[in-house]
This record gives structure tokens, sequence and C-alpha cells, in this order.
């Protein structure tokens, strides 16, 4: 790896995701001529710290910044060692595969970041076709362990979800109980009964309410609801 601007061995894996009204969905890229697919990923710069290098690639995949990213695991295991993808990868892409860093073994330390489906235009890297969402549960066959680490984020996500919840970017500033209650299913990947779920939420302390929300007949139009600012 000399000569390169980034650390030795050591990258990160985004697992971006979006909530298109009605999925949770996932970021995912496609590689250049070789049918191979990937989370957003990439490596850390020598001046650089390691948050700041996944937020760097976190706004050139998506174009948002300051938005909620988070760390949730490190994958060091040596089955993840495998160099034949990469290599199809460079070859792909005219580089030369005899003695490329890429391929080399890599730990990897994975975030997961929160977004607004509707304020993203998806860029693929220098070696990608496509930058692409992709339903939680229809996603294609990933390279690596990337299945590993999306199952992983899912999995960190639907622990303490009312804490995660609060300050990210799913959702828009203000939104309906049932635009909630619709983040919350897709995330958990199960239905919820609308009565318990809103009295649980108005009992958390989480939300604050704000003015009905007008689009047809006045008695069926809902109250819009924020996330209560942090003290």
């Amino acid at each position: 790896m000399d000569g390169t601007p980034y650390l030795a061995h050591i990258a990160y894996d985004s697992v971006i995701l979006g909530f298109s009204g009605d999925q949770l969905k996932i970021l995912i890229m496609k590689y250049h001529n070789t049918g191979l697919y990937a989370l957003p990923g990439g490596f850390v710069r020598t001046d650089e710290d390691l948050d700041a290098a996944a937020r760097r690639g976190l706004e050139e995949r998506t174009g948002l910044a300051n938005i909620y990213l988070e760390q949730f695991h490190t994958f060091g295991s040596l089955q993840r060692y495998q160099p034949e993808p990469m290599r199809t990868i460079l070859k792909a892409n005219g580089i030369d595969d005899h003695t490329n860093w890429l391929l080399d073994r890599f730990i990897s330390v994975a975030y997961y970041a929160l977004i607004n489906y509707k304020e993203v235009v998806p860029k693929p890297d220098a070696l990608s076709d496509s930058c692409t969402w992709y339903a939680v549960d229809e996603l294609p066959e990933l390279i690596f362990d990337h299945g590993k680490i999306v199952d992983k984020a899912i999995d960190t996500l639907r622990e303490n979800l009312d804490r995660k919840l609060v300050g990210m970017n799913l959702l828009p500033e203000k939104f309906t109980m049932k635009e909630l209650q619709q983040v919350y299913e897709a995330i958990l990947g199960k239905k919820l009964r609308r009565t318990s779920f809103q009295r649980e939420m108005l009992g958390s302390g989480l939300l604050v309410r704000h003015d009905k929300l007008y689009l047809g007949k006045a008695h069926k139009a809902p109250y819009q609801y924020s996330f209560r600012e942090k003290e």
C-alpha cells in the first residue's frame, strides 16, 4: 500500500437506510462490467478520523451531510478475506491487479445511516455503474460478508428503536402518526396494532403534537408530530 494516501488494512462499509413510504430500503452499488453488488464503502485517509471518512463517503454517495450515522460493529473474520471478487472488479476497470493494495486483507468498520429517501440522488463511485435503492427483503447477492453486515445493521437498529428514531432522518421534520407507524413496521418487519402503537408513542414523551394536516375532509385530518428535542 506504499504511496497511497490511505491507512493500511482498514476500510469502512455503510448500510444506508431510507424509508420510501411503505418499505425500508438500502443503497447498493453495482460494479462496472461484473454483475457484482456491494455496500457503499471506502478507506480512511491518513489525515482524517475514521468517523470523518465514513461521513465523507456517505456525502459522496448521497449528497447529504449532517445526518444520523452510527458505528455498530467491526468485521474482521479471516473468512471475509476473498481477493477474487476484487480482482474481478479491478480487471473490469482496467486496473493492474498483480500487486494492487485493494487485494490485501481488510478489517471493516461498519456504520448505518438513516436518511430521508426523498432527499437523495444516489451517486455511484468511480468503479461502479450504479448506486440504487433496494428493498431490504429484495437485496441482490452481495460480495464478501456484506450480507452479514446488512443483517447486523438491521438487528442493531431494531434494538432500542425508540431511542434511535429520535433525531434521525427517515421522516420529514413533521409527520403523522400513520407515517411513524409505517416506519416502525418497515424496520421491525411486522404489523402493529394502531391503537396500541398510538397509545405507546403518545405516552413515551418522545413526540410534540402540532396542528392537523388538512388534505381532505376536516374530520379526517390527522395531527402532525415531531420528535421532541433532547434537553
